[in-house]
């Protein structure tokens, strides 16, 4: 008899750990609450646009080539990546700087705008290529022991962790233009950090970018989860929606299976929850059975900060790039709004995916799909939303006509929905809205983040964003690869094959 599986929430890093058990003859269910799959991946749809709700781009493709390889399948039978020759469009307060990762055409770029500063791009990439095949290691394996700090992998790149330096003071050894920093140092948005607070390893995030590009893939990012979705049922895996976990099963400290909304309690061997991890911690868990995760402990940690994210259906074209980042006139005030003094800013940085220049299948012909975000405060700020959104989304909308040129945007929108940090949390259950999950303080990071085999209950294992590696989409992937296999190893199974980089390539 099969061995059963729960997985708690169709977000990508339980997918992904579906797709690859189901794949090894486990009996896999997921139970998801929300009716759609995907969780901060999912598409979302308005008439006839459409939109993916979350993260918007796909970087790092080998690590789902590897994983889908593992479940006996071919990724590009499920996927039509697009890869973006452009990646995005920076806009400061009176220069612009289009991304590639032809290092040719980056580098005289930067001479031609920021004299002087070539050579430090060349510098850049070739030290912090040496830094990722140092720290990816790291990443592709279990950090749950002391004595895992100390393995030979680790301790050789103990320099690369950059213990002592911010995001920012690394970049600061190859640029002397601030705008320049803040062109390599944004990444830490992914994280929901600061540059000047985020470790300074994470420098790997923006050379990850220029070393493999980036990609679109038709349809959207959505469709990387319903890709997985679907191997899983063509393995037998049931995925079921709609269907949300009450609580875990527990008895003494070890997790029995789960008792869903509907009543109905279901038996596994092992439980994967990949629902964000302090939410589940203090509503699927009675507080008495944790201690090192116990509601107050989680209220002191460090999180993310969130998102306000407008979806716009637009009745016209407008000419913008695929991606376009547009920087506060302050940006490190910006940033500390966000963070640390946790108020809105009244000159907010905004990121636009206008992703229908390359997709047609996201809007009707002529008519475009407008993706909007500005980092905000997460809701340790006690930010009315309800009364702020209407006054943010001006701001957002006048903000983007000035830096762009675009003009009367309201006037072309036909469809609309807004996300703020209290939807995050509200109708997304993502704990205090923090979009990026735990912050990657490096107090909180490897064995210092919640463990992929779950240190407080037996026969529980975490995925996403808030166990090991991290936040973003390759490292949760990893997060999925690294919980499978710790369950294949229990099992004396065959683990899944963690292959090397592959070369960076060029255009």
């Amino acid at each position: 008899m099969s061995k059963q599986i729960i997985v708690i929430g169709a977000g990508p890093g339980g997918l992904a750990s579906a797709m690859l058990l189901a794949s090894k003859g486990y009996d896999v269910k997921v139970y998801e609450k929300q009716s759609y799959i995907g969780g901060r991946n999912s598409e979302l749809c308005l008439g006839e646009f459409k939109f993916d709700m979350g993260p918007t781009f796909l970087s790092m493709p080998h690590i789902i080539e590897e994983i889908f390889a593992a479940s006996k399948r071919n990724m590009y039978d499920y996927l039509n990546l697009i890869e973006l020759k452009s990646m995005y469009e920076l806009i400061f307060e009176d220069k612009k700087l289009v991304m590639t990762r032809n290092q040719e055409q980056m580098r005289e770029q930067i001479e031609s705008v920021y004299p002087g500063n070539g050579s430090g791009y060349d510098r850049f990439m070739k030290e912090t290529a040496r830094k990722l095949n140092a720290l990816t290691p790291i990443l592709q394996s279990k950090m749950d022991r002391f004595i895992h700090l100390f393995q030979p992998k680790v301790i050789k790149a103990v320099k690369d962790l950059e213990i002592n330096n911010s995001l920012h003071d690394v970049l600061s050894r190859y640029f002397n233009e601030e705008e320049l920093k803040l062109a390599f140092t944004f990444q830490s948005k992914y994280l929901g950090m600061s540059p000047w607070e985020c470790p300074g390893a994470f420098a790997i995030l923006s050379y990850m970018e220029h070393a493999y590009g980036i990609f679109h893939p038709i349809g959207g990012l959505n469709e990387l989860s319903k890709a997985m979705a679907k191997v899983i049922e063509e393995y037998g895996g049931e995925i079921h929606t709609g269907n949300g976990v009450k609580k875990l099963w527990i008895e003494g400290k070890t997790v029995k299976g789960v008792d869903l909304e509907s009543g109905e309690r279901i038996k596994a061997d092992d439980v994967i929850i990949n629902g964000d991890f302090s939410y589940v911690m203090t509503n699927l868990v009675e507080e008495h059975q944790l201690k090192k995760y116990s509601t107050r402990k989680l209220e002191k940690k460090k999180y993310s900060c969130s998102t306000f994210i407008l979806y716009l259906g637009l009745n016209k074209c407008f000419d913008l790039p695929h991606h376009t980042i547009i920087f506060s006139k302050d940006y490190k005030r910006n940033v500390e709004e966000i963070t640390n003094l946790r108020i809105l800013s009244e000159n907010p940085s905004i990121y636009i995916q206008n992703a229908s220049v390359t997709d047609p299948t996201l809007a009707p012909k002529g008519k475009s799909s407008l993706y909007v975000l500005a980092p905000v405060p997460n809701n340790f700020s006690e930010i009315d939303w309800e009364r702020e959104k209407k006054s943010f989304r001006k701001l957002i909308l006048k903000t983007i006509e000035q830096k762009t040129g675009l003009v009367n945007i309201e006037e072309h929108i036909e469809v609309e929905k807004m996300i703020t940090p209290s939807n995050w949390e509200k109708d997304i259950f993502v704990y205090k809205g923090a979009t990026f999950n735990l912050g990657h303080q490096l107090s909180q990071m490897m064995m210092f983040r919640p463990h992929n085999q779950f240190e407080e209950l037996h026969s529980c294992w975490l995925v996403g964003g808030g166990t090991h590696p991290g936040s973003g989409l390759p490292t949760i992937l990893e997060s999925a690869r690294i919980t499978v296999n710790g369950i294949l190893s229990k099992d004396r199974k065959e683990a899944v094959p963690v292959a090397p980089l592959p070369a960076m390539g060029g255009l």
